[in-house]
């Protein structure tokens, strides 16, 4: 066979291969929304006529008799005050993405400052989810402060090697396992950052779901920055949009630079009331959602362990909001075909979300627990995890082809050479072994 035959076959092979994964993904989420039981249940998965559902009770925020809104007054403005009031800022103005908001607030902040010089975590939404927009639209220069899957620390950001004029920090920080500081260490960091005469902005996208672990109120946390952005579809549940709140010169200029970006749409009210009718329904849930994810994970690590998943792992343990990262020592596909079978078997969605690669063998996925995850037990989850784990081990065997899948499970299980590796690092080299022999 020739080199470009040779090589036809194989883009002919991975194209299949992606075929195969898309395909599984769509069972996945057709299962999740018909089954019968899930952790949440995600409008923007749902039908037009479920979307359009949520604005049923759009009179109970708004009236409904009001002139519609054009290019941002109206009901917009009526929203921008709403989430002024919630967040304590003197003004906000309501933009069409978060990546935007963002973008235009820091692009503002460094007119002010002097210096396009960001400092952020290397994990933040900016560098790992907006394709470089930062330097490649808004002329602004990323310092990373850490990598680490933390928040950065005071003693970091004094020890920071160059000059900055914005402190950005995800609250919570989501690559990492929607992690938080404590508010002391919050507290910390940003005066920290004042010490080197720089602002402190806020990515709040989920700042609403923060306040049971900082242990504050909204209006207390969004006041040790000079700005804060939030998100009205992450914790909220709207059709999207997003907010920007601070000083009333700063939100003044951000409206200018709105209309530049192209965020002056012409009308705006079905998002508009969409997001009113989450801060009136589901902000005051949030905290009962927290709460009940702290239980859905503990009886999570007890199902695992039960079922003789001892590597598995619920990162944070305690969760510091609703939603929290789940890793297991298997191939994501192999994770991924049992959790579309558990779920089309048994109609329950333990695991509503896809799995990523998380290093060789390791696959992750985030958890999310909303009101349909109130109806849980501890005892329910457990139930669940074993339905999961016993078709898992069928996937595994499949893959491994007859490879043994590790030595042992436990501590005393190790052997002359040490501890056995997680199972699915054989699954993983069978997955591949099998792959580059075709």
């Amino acid at each position: 066979m020739s080199d470009s035959a040779a090589q036809d076959e194989q883009e002919t092979e991975q194209l299949s291969e992606k075929e195969g994964l898309g395909q599984l993904r769509e069972r996945r989420i057709a299962a999740c929304r018909s089954a019968p039981r899930a952790l949440a249940r995600h409008g923007f998965l749902g039908t037009l006529r479920q979307r359009l559902a949520l604005l049923e009770t759009a009179e109970d925020v708004y009236d409904l008799d009001q002139r519609s809104d054009l290019y941002g007054n109206g009901v917009v403005e009526a929203l921008e005050e709403k989430v002024a009031g919630l967040l304590g800022t003197e003004a906000a103005a309501f933009f069409p993405t978060g990546t935007m908001a963002q973008q235009i607030a820091l692009r503002c902040w460094a007119g002010r400052t002097g210096s396009p010089a960001v400092a952020l975590h290397a994990l933040s939404h900016p560098e790992v989810h907006e394709r470089n927009a930062f330097s490649q639209v808004s002329g602004l220069r990323p310092v990373r402060v850490t990598s680490e899957p933390r928040l950065p620390t005071a003693d970091e950001i004094r020890g920071l090697d160059e000059p900055f004029g914005t402190l950005m920090l995800e609250l919570p920080l989501r690559e990492a396992g929607f992690v938080l500081p404590t508010w002391e260490e919050l507290s910390e960091v940003v005066e920290a950052a004042r010490e080197r005469d720089a602002v402190v902005h806020f990515d709040g996208a989920r700042l609403w779901e923060s306040t049971v672990q900082l242990g504050r109120a909204l209006e207390e946390i969004a006041g040790l920055a000079d700005s804060v952005y939030v998100s009205f579809y992450k914790g909220l549940g709207a059709f999207g949009g997003a907010a920007l709140g601070g000083p009333k010169t700063l939100v003044d200029e951000a409206k200018a630079w709105r209309h530049r970006y192209g965020g002056m749409v012409f009308q705006q009210f079905p998002t508009a009331l969409s997001a009113l009718i989450g801060l009136e329904r589901e902000l005051p849930r949030l905290p009962g959602y927290v709460r009940h994810a702290r239980v859905v994970a503990a009886a999570l690590r007890e199902g695992f362990a039960t079922a003789g998943l001892p590597w598995a792992r619920v990162h944070p343990e305690v969760p510091h909001t609703h939603d929290f990262q789940v890793w297991l020592p298997y191939e994501p596909e192999v994770v991924e075909r049992a959790v579309v079978r558990t779920t089309e078997e048994t109609g329950t969605a333990l695991f509503e979300n896809g799995w990523q690669q998380a290093g060789p063998g390791m696959a992750r996925t985030e958890v999310h627990v909303r009101a349909a995850g109130l109806e849980w037990t501890a005892g329910d989850v457990k139930t669940a995890v074993g339905e999961f784990v016993s078709r898992l081990d069928a996937e595994v065997k499949s893959w491994s082809a007859g490879e043994p899948t590790g030595a042992g499970t436990g501590a005393d299980a190790c052997g002359p050479d040490g501890p056995p590796e997680p199972p699915g690092t054989a699954v993983g080299r069978a997955a591949r072994a099998r792959r580059a022999s075709r």
